[in-house]
């Protein structure tokens, strides 16, 4: 036996021994933190590029020779990613249908391997800049003789194996796919994962994928069309038929927190890879879907053509170009951001009045940070979206800055004046002062009348949007929340689970959303009333049913159906709710709008002893900020006026220039109402940001008093908005 032969049956063999140590359940983390640099990315660039890249080649070494020749460089394709302003690409070059080329120097024969490490100098150049390299992996040999040509030399590779490997079969092929995992794992420990094309039999008998985590546990893996339950991220396909057909999210068919990912070509017409065309980009279905993908939280994995030089058509470069100066000035309101309207909280989404449709997003740093995108502009001048419960004390343009008048009352923000719409998103910043109105769910009990094991009512009410509750494909089927005592209740807030298309896709695939309702009230639980019904329409985000204004101790939901027809034997009378509560008032305008807020500068109140009144930073308010003494103890104290007695919000504002959290005491007339309340680091003592509370006033004068609970001291202070 030689000593190649002996060394590939050692390798074989621990490859078996760690198979056998791994757990027999391909199941993976839903959340772990090898996915941040995925949770944290808005957008990824998709490279197909191989032997079948026009002009097409049959040799290998010729096609590495043109590449090389033509000018191909890794740089060329980062800076176009960072135009894009995308986070990842993914290069898929060992490809079914471009000639299964490896673009890296293989010691696997069986397919093209190139002398020149493209893989390499891609993961360093992306490294540089902070981006992180993908790597496609196809399970699919069907189109091996693709073009009247056969690109795949099973001779050579069972020369390798030392036994016959048809690498035509599907089980052939695994093998030979299988050995190349572990090759690249071998060369390259800073790539950032697979991007896998469905799944090979041979790879889960083998234990792929718990292998791929435990010798690479930075790598994440995503697959394509298939939901597996062990990979990170489920990538959908160029999903169309849409209405907005902009609004890709519509056919997204997995619930957060999975990780999702919608993957389409920028040019809308042509082969995903470069065909010798230079289709043009519609830039209004382009920046459509990243940015509804944002307001999704779906990863924009967005295709682009590379010619077999790298270079892209000038059409797509083109593009690019426009998009790097159009996306700068409202980058903040798509990056650092979770979309509004779902698990994350937000302004509600979608169908808005007059024709208009949009997404919104929520700052992940400050979750009184809101932005609206209006894709499709309203044919009037008013736009009005469900507030879900924030009071609102500002919106401005984002791109011009101009302050937008609003009005706020009945669960609505109202947008007025407006005109003037960007071609493709106009984007406005809001702020607000947290949320108020809605019963806390440990105030009052959930029941079902229905639900499946492992999933009971009460998980529609949890906080959590871990968890959620199913109906057991149970139609008629209701909720009930037992409040304790008769109270006042607004409206019902819904998320339902987004697991389902929201549209009939087809016979096969359709909405599992609620259609016809019933709300019901009752005194002690046996004699129901019917205060409302209708039809909630089949949309994605949080749904809203407002009910008549009346005291009563129990609200019952009855769902009575659901959008999803009988051919669709997977929803058919499926239910789920991530979650749902019971609003007892609507938010009013805590600026700007029909609300009222007064503002105490810091400066103005008590000091403990140490503590100055400084303005060597800057961006303050009033006449400087206060800089509390570095000690446990050390307070700041203002006194501030109600008009009556009742909840009002509290917002500090406040600046950390240190790295480690400002812990405070937050007291109201001496009752402790927030202990060790978080004041993070700011990142510099120039940037200011908001805490902001809800507590109890009596009328008149109150006071309010932040004790820092460290030998930091407290964070500075700027003032004290009082609503």
């Amino acid at each position: 036996m030689n000593r190649r032969l002996t060394a590939r049956m050692l390798a074989v063999v621990a490859l078996i021994l760690s198979a056998l140590l791994l757990p027999g359940t391909a199941r993976a983390d839903l959340q772990h933190p090898r996915q941040d640099f995925l949770r944290g990315s808005t957008a990824g660039l998709f490279l197909h590029w191989g032997e079948r890249t026009a002009p097409a080649h049959t040799s290998c070494s010729q096609w590495e020779s043109d590449v090389t020749n033509g000018g191909w460089t890794p740089d060329y394709w980062i800076n176009e990613a960072q135009k894009l302003h995308v986070q990842y690409l993914v290069l898929a070059s060992f490809h079914s249908r471009l000639g299964y080329a490896r673009p890296w120097p293989s010691a696997i024969p069986g397919s093209c391997s190139t002398k020149r490490d493209f893989l390499g100098e891609l993961i360093t150049a992306a490294s540089a800049k902070g981006l992180k390299v993908i790597l496609y992996m196809t399970d699919d040999p069907q189109w091996h003789a693709e073009g009247g040509h056969e690109w795949l030399d099973s001779g050579a590779y069972s020369s390798y194996k030392g036994k016959t490997v048809d690498l035509s079969t599907r089980d052939g092929f695994g093998q030979f796919s299988y050995d190349n995992f572990f090759e690249v794992m071998n060369r390259y420990p800073t790539l950032g994962g697979f991007w896998i094309d469905n799944d090979n039999q041979y790879w889960l008998d083998h234990n792929l994928y718990e292998q791929i985590y435990q010798q690479r546990p930075s790598y994440t893996i995503s697959n394509n069309n298939e939901d597996t339950p062990i990979m990170d991220m489920i990538s959908n396909e160029q999903k169309t038929g849409m209405t907005p057909s902009y609004d890709y999210p519509q056919a997204v068919y997995t619930a957060q927190p999975r990780l999702t990912e919608a993957d389409f070509k920028l040019p809308s017409t042509g082969a995903w890879w470069y065909d010798g065309s230079n289709p043009s980009v519609d830039k209004m279905l382009t920046l459509g879907r990243l940015i509804t993908n944002a307001g999704s939280s779906v990863k924009a994995l967005m295709a682009e053509t590379a010619q077999v030089n790298g270079k892209f058509p000038s059409n797509q470069e083109a593009f690019n170009t426009f998009a790097n100066t159009y996306l700068a000035p409202i980058w903040e309101s798509l990056h650092g951001d979770e979309g509004g309207g779902y698990m994350y909280g937000g302004l509600q989404p979608g169908f808005w009045n007059d024709g208009a449709h949009g997404v919104t997003t929520i700052s992940k740093a400050n979750p009184d940070l809101h932005y609206i995108h209006v894709l499709t502009p309203p044919t009037t001048g008013t736009l009005k979206i469900r507030d879900n419960g924030y009071r609102i004390s500002q919106v401005t343009n984002l791109r011009t800055g101009a302050s937008i008048p609003f009005a706020q009352g009945g669960g609505t923000l109202t947008l007025t004046g407006l005109g003037g719409w960007d071609p493709y998103d106009t984007v406005f910043k809001v702020t607000s002062d947290g949320r108020t109105g809605m019963y806390p769910p440990s105030s009052y009990t959930v029941s079902a009348s229905a639900s499946a094991s492992g999933h009971s009512a009460a998980a529609a009410a949890d906080g959590s949007y871990l968890t959620y509750w199913d109906n057991n494909k149970t139609l008629p089927v209701n909720v009930t929340y037992d409040l304790g005592s008769a109270k006042t209740v607004k409206y019902l807030g819904l998320n339902q689970r987004e697991d389902s298309v929201s549209y009939n896709r087809s016979a096969t695939e359709t909405s599992a959303r609620i259609h016809a309702y019933k709300v019901l009230e009752s005194a002690d639980g046996s004699t129901w009333t019917t205060v409302k019904t209708g039809n909630l329409p089949n949309h994605r985000g949080v749904a809203f049913i407002d009910v008549p204004s009346a005291a009563t101790r129990y609200v019952r939901l009855e769902v009575d159906s659901t959008y999803a027809a009988s051919t669709d034997t997977a929803r058919y009378k499926l239910l789920r709710l991530d979650e749902t509560w019971l609003g007892s008032a609507y938010a009013t305008a805590s600026g700007g709008g029909t609300g009222t807020t007064t503002r105490y500068e810091a400066e103005s109140g008590t000091i403990s002893a140490g503590g100055t009144v400084d303005t060597n930073h800057l961006n303050y308010s009033g006449t400087g900020f206060v800089n509390t003494a570095n000690a446990a103890g050390a307070y700041a104290e203002l006194t501030v006026n109600a008009p009556a007695a009742g909840n009002a919000s509290l917002t500090l504002r406040y600046a950390n220039g240190t790295t480690a959290d400002r812990p405070a005491d937050v007291a109201v007339n001496g009752v402790t109402v927030s202990a060790a309340r978080s004041f993070p680091a700011t990142g510099n003592w120039d940037t200011w940001a908001d805490s902001t509370l809800n507590v109890p006033l009596t009328a008149g004068a109150n006071t309010v008093r932040v004790t820092a609970t460290t030998a930091d001291g407290a964070a500075n202070l700027d003032y004290l908005d009082v609503s």
